[in-house]
């Protein structure tokens, strides 16, 4: 009998990738391919790493990614809590601690977010730091820059912001951040980032000090904005934040009211971005 050799990092990314098929993450089936599962472009494309770097991670020539990359990969490849966790144990890395802010996306919540790909869709951790987004969300809220936190653009600390400004209550949405990053601190004291990114917020914003002193508790859950898009104008949206039990992500969906002005010309954008998978930070490689 042969003998059992032990599961590697190389064999357990491609078994794991041919088991996805290209619309379970938002991209279109392509005629006449036999090959199960995604290219190694598609998995490159959505975890943000080079195609070079996912071919050396498969051929067993990178041996040790960064806990970001891996962390990358899982959510590309739509890992679950436990499969996660052995993803980081094949790489040499600790899994992630609990009562730590978590930025895994669950398999569910992103077949979710595949399925509105109509809609512009984005997840955020709940530190309010973008994990992924789709290309009608790029479309009419522009690329999303290197510091990828809300509450730092709110607050305007992500110097290099650029894209579509947003025109809404603005006092509203930054109490009711400040609001839910204090249950969101409750709920995680040990994480060091959490609280690297609270200092940073009060010592260079007083407009965050002076909220956070209020002491408000509560979630963000929804919102009314405007936006203004230098191609279609004002748009009137509303902006949800959905949730799932058991996770610390949020999938932020924008919507407009059917039949409006504002629909129509969100379905301009997304058709003239085209239609494709979420996109995510780049991880490096």
């Amino acid at each position: 009998m042969p003998e059992q050799r032990p599961e590697t990092l190389a064999t357990a990314l491609r078994r794991w990738r041919d088991r996805l098929s290209p619309r379970d993450v938002g991209l279109p089936e392509r005629p006449g391919r036999r090959a199960p599962g995604l290219r190694r472009e598609d998995l490159a494309d959505l975890a943000g790493l080079s195609v070079d770097y996912v071919v050396r991670l498969e051929q067993g020539r990178a041996v040790n990614p960064s806990a970001q990359v891996v962390g990358a990969l899982a959510r590309a490849l739509q890992l679950d809590r436990a499969e996660r966790d052995h993803l980081h144990r094949l790489a040499g890395l600790l899994p992630p601690a609990d009562g730590l802010v978590d930025g895994h996306v669950p398999p569910g919540v992103q077949r979710v977010v595949a399925r509105l790909g109509d809609l512009p869709v984005a997840v955020f951790g709940a530190d309010w730091t973008l994990l992924s987004w789709n290309r009608p969300w790029a479309a009419l809220l522009g690329e999303p820059g290197p510091d990828r936190n809300l509450a730092l653009a709110v607050f305007g600390l992500a110097p290099g912001v650029s894209g579509p400004a947003v025109g809404h209550d603005g006092d509203a949405l930054a109490a009711a951040l400040v609001a839910d990053l204090r249950t969101v601190a409750a709920a995680h004291p040990r994480d060091r980032g959490l609280a690297g990114l609270l200092a940073r917020l009060r010592t260079g914003s007083p407009r965050f000090a002076r909220l956070w002193d209020s002491g408000a508790v509560g979630a963000h859950v929804s919102a009314r904005k405007t936006v203004h898009h230098p191609r279609v104008g004002d748009l009137l949206l509303d902006c949800d934040v959905l949730t799932a039990p058991g996770s610390d992500v949020r999938v932020v969906v924008h919507s407009a009211v059917p039949g409006s002005r504002d629909a129509e010309a969100l379905e301009f954008l997304r058709v003239a971005a085209g239609t494709g998978a979420a996109v995510a930070p780049t991880a490096g490689g």
